[in-house]
């Protein structure tokens, strides 16, 4: 098993660094036909590892993969807002964006693995804390229910305040660098904005994990399909943003419907001993949520800004 582990990084560490330093290479902004080529081509990726799962290990966890992805996608979308207020608020210059989501992805990778190693271990060993978990998705859930989508505020991030403190910060972007020596200061080490951007959208990522990683472990207790479902939507998520940025504001019932996925995944681990939901039933009541939201949001717009 440990050779497919290896081999599964090994791919996408290669899909990242073939994105970066052949398609995007250049610095320049990513355009909506480019992002939404990237993105069916992960989706494409996605279907076809899911084969591979299905004609290697069968059709259950080839079910448990499909409906961990699908989950874990749509719990990351609230990621899309995310790194719309940071780049606003940083006004991040557009050609720049790609290359702090591909290191941002990069984090996101080694931290989830460690999380999922984690959660399984502790899972196996304490059983008590899958109650643990669902009590936290249940509180996650009614937590967007009543206060609202997330609320990030960069300039309060304690991370930003320690390397602004320790480190001294250009005025400003220094290209794609993430880092500059000043020569008239006797080489002293500076950090760019660019830095500060990419810290920003690291150490949110692991207060979404807290949320979606959980979710996916009550779908399955395979360490590889939960990871591997995870890298699988999170590095699609990146090109998503470039396709999608411009129609956040649509769907205004979306994170509702997150809401009632993370309530309802959270009730299903709190009575998996005593009550057996299939992984179909599931999947289907994931997607039959989100249709709705996205219905609602449709009927019903809100206000233009």
């Amino acid at each position: 098993m440990l050779y497919f582990w290896i081999l599964f990084n090994l791919f996408a560490l290669g899909m990242l660094v073939l994105d970066l330093k052949v398609f995007h290479r250049p610095g320049h902004a990513v355009g909506f036909r480019e992002a939404m080529g990237w993105s069916a081509m992960w989706v494409a990726l996605a279907a076809a590892f899911a084969a591979i799962i299905y004609f290697w290990q069968g059709h259950q966890v080839a079910l448990e993969f499909f409906t961990g992805y699908v989950l874990e996608l749509s719990l990351s979308v609230d990621n899309l807002f995310i790194f719309l207020l940071v780049f606003r608020y940083f006004s991040v210059p557009e050609e720049q964006q790609h290359r702090v989501l591909f290191w941002g992805i990069l984090g996101a990778l080694l931290m989830r693995g460690i999380f999922i190693g984690a959660g399984v271990g502790l899972i196996h060993r304490f059983h008590w804390i899958l109650y643990v978990f669902g009590i936290l998705l249940v509180y996650s859930g009614i937590r967007v229910c009543v206060m609202g989508d997330h609320k990030i505020d960069p300039a309060k991030n304690p991370l930003v305040k320690a390397v602004r403190r320790w480190i001294p910060v250009t005025e400003n972007y220094e290209g794609s660098r993430f880092f500059v020596r000043d020569k008239q200061k006797n080489s002293a080490l500076y950090a760019t904005p660019l830095f500060v951007v990419l810290l920003v959208i690291e150490t949110t990522d692991v207060l979404f994990a807290v949320d979606s990683i959980p979710a996916v472990l009550a779908v399955t207790l395979n360490a590889f399909i939960v990871y591997t479902s995870n890298v699988f939507a999170i590095m699609g998520l990146r090109s998503m943003y470039f396709g999608v940025s411009g129609l956040m504001k649509a769907f205004r019932f979306f994170h509702y419907g997150l809401a009632v996925i993370l309530i309802v995944v959270g009730l299903k681990m709190l009575t998996a001993d005593y009550f057996h939901v299939g992984t179909a039933a599931t999947l289907g009541t994931v997607a039959a949520i989100l249709f709705v939201s996205v219905l609602a949001s449709v009927l019903f717009p809100g206000k233009p800004d």
